[in-house]
């Protein structure tokens, strides 16, 4: 998992819940996602979706 937005590099840490992704695992922030890039990825034109959640063991 990335640990930034690749376009602001806005922190998202593993159990963020701003954290969106693409199947690629394009990772961007929900400000991104919902500004700038209209919900599709820059990279591979897919939609962008909430990143699950995963808990640091």
């Amino acid at each position: 998992m990335r640990k930034s937005c690749e376009r602001c590099k806005t922190p998202l840490p593993m159990d963020s819940i701003d954290a969106m992704i693409c199947s690629y695992e394009c990772t961007f922030c929900e400000a991104c996602v919902s500004g700038p890039l209209n919900g599709h990825c820059p990279n591979c034109g897919g939609n962008l979706q909430p990143r699950p959640k995963r808990i640091q063991k």
